[in-house]
């Protein structure tokens, strides 16, 4: 990852890159696991401290950063908790986990199909889907920003949209 490389170097506008898009990631996975506002703030600040002194301790063929820093960032909320005095027996306390892995794998599964319908559009097609859906753009946004007509952009997406239902098997359509 160039980021890290450049953070290796000392350079730190890459550093406050990184913090920028990573910074949300860790502070929800320790406030999620502290349920304190004030001790997520002091894991996140931590965290970023550490990979700045010590940028090579992430290792980019063991995986994306982004995971690494969440990683990070539930082990030392763990340690954050584990050093707490306890206000409660922990034996009685119940972990409820809204956590699906089947709907997960399905979801897995929907997202790849998508992404081979979008493989198989046209490069014009896939990039109006692409403004539309992940960036949010309408229509007349789009239009305006490729300079293509207003009917032509809906056209492409109509199009596009009837693929993505026959690649996925008419999945979302209401009889």
């Amino acid at each position: 990852m160039v980021l890290i490389a450049r953070v290796r170097g000392g350079d730190q506008s890459s550093m406050a890159v990184i913090y920028d898009r990573y910074s949300p990631i860790v502070y929800a996975a320790a406030l999620r696991i502290l349920g304190d506002a004030a001790a997520a703030e002091d894991v996140l600040q931590e965290i970023f401290m550490q990979l700045w002194r010590n940028p090579a301790a992430f290792d980019a063929s063991r995986g994306n950063l982004a995971a690494w820093l969440g990683v990070i960032a539930r082990h030392r909320a763990i340690d954050v908790l584990r050093k707490r005095k306890p206000q409660t027996d922990f034996e009685d306390v119940v972990i409820a986990s809204t956590y699906d892995l089947r709907k997960e794998a399905e979801q897995n599964a929907i997202v790849e199909k998508v992404r081979a319908a979008l493989a198989e559009m046209f490069p014009e097609q896939r990039r109006c889907m692409e403004m539309a859906y992940f960036e949010g753009l309408t229509h007349s946004e789009i239009a305006a920003k490729t300079g293509e007509p207003l009917g032509t952009i809906k056209t492409r997406i109509r199009s596009a949209l009837i693929q993505l239902r026959k690649k996925l098997g008419g999945a979302g359509e209401s009889s």
